[in-house]
């Protein structure tokens, strides 16, 4: 049994990807399940190319799902398991494939001699390659190293924007979502709170649940009459400015540092330049908020107002 989906309703064009953003028990699995006929649904359709599919078995869908763990034949070399189930296999468009997805050097290995992202981009290849309508994939660069994840991740963007379907794939990585997704989508329990291009859901989140959730490190949110929040990197350090906080501790990453402090308003969270000169914990300092890019929500709702 899943997580229950409740209002979750949404259209991908064909050529597009839809980033299914959510935290863990959110219902992104579940969601993948009912859209390729794993779990059943109690009300709402799955359409295909305008045509309900939702009485169809799982096999007559025409809808690939690649999943976390890579699930490839051991015995079988990548190749062989890129065409299983391919009558008569063609060994152009494997090969060509392969090559777009930078796995042809290693097509006559095995499973167990191949690093995890070559698996992972073998296993959508047999996708591809099994001529689907639609493609689902679950977290499919999950435990992967950082560096490996983005040129894997680039990979994927490349050869399905190439494949030309609707795609559709979950993932809790905000980073990922952001970048692969022609839209993003936010689940968060079971319910479907945003769904827009990703810059439009990043610079204005729908929800106060859509806020707090979107974003690494999170966003700042203040309680009032009405309920504020903007971004770390919408946050200056300006010893002159009116808004006082104590530096509880700063964080190096990279290129940029966060400072966090305590204000009167509640905890701040400042991202800046590594390359300036910044306070220490302990110290007081003022922080300037760009006004424009301060977002307000009713403490009812939780709408963007």
């Amino acid at each position: 049994m899943g997580r229950r989906l409740d209002g979750v309703s949404f259209c991908v064009r064909a050529g597009e990807t839809l980033a299914v953003l959510g935290p863990s028990g959110a219902g992104k699995t579940s969601l993948l399940r009912s859209i390729c006929g794993l779990e059943s649904i109690d009300s709402g359709d799955v359409r295909l190319d305008g045509r309900s599919v939702t009485q169809l078995q799982p096999q007559d869908r025409r809808i690939a799902l690649v999943f976390q763990d890579d699930t490839l034949f051991p015995h079988l070399t990548l190749e062989k398991n890129m065409t299983f189930g391919m009558r008569p296999a063609d060994s152009d468009r494997v090969r060509d494939l392969a090559r777009a997805l930078e796995i042809e050097d290693v097509l006559r290995e095995r499973p167990g001699r191949v690093s995890g992202g070559e698996r992972r981009r073998a296993a959508l290849a047999r996708a591809l390659l099994s001529d689907p309508a639609a493609l689902l994939l679950d977290e499919p660069l999950a435990h992967l190293d950082p560096q490996l994840r983005i040129r894997v991740r680039e990979a994927f963007v490349r050869v399905m924007r190439a494949w030309g379907g609707p795609a559709v794939f979950v993932t809790h990585d905000h980073e990922e979502a952001l970048a692969a997704g022609d839209r993003v989508a936010i689940l968060i329990e079971g319910r479907l709170v945003q769904c827009g291009a990703p810059r439009d859901v990043y610079d204005r989140p729908a929800t106060l649940q859509a806020a707090r959730f979107l974003g690494m490190p999170w966003m700042n949110v203040f309680d009032g009459p009405m309920i504020t929040a903007i971004r770390s990197e919408f946050v200056r350090i300006d010893p002159r400015a009116e808004l006082r906080g104590t530096v509880l501790s700063t964080e190096h990453w990279g290129a940029d540092s966060f400072v966090r402090a305590a204000t009167p308003r509640g905890e701040l969270l400042a991202r800046v330049r590594s390359t300036q000169p910044l306070p220490q914990p302990g110290d007081e300092t003022g922080f300037l908020l760009d006004e424009q890019h301060v977002l307000r929500y009713d403490r009812i709702t939780g709408q963007l107002l």
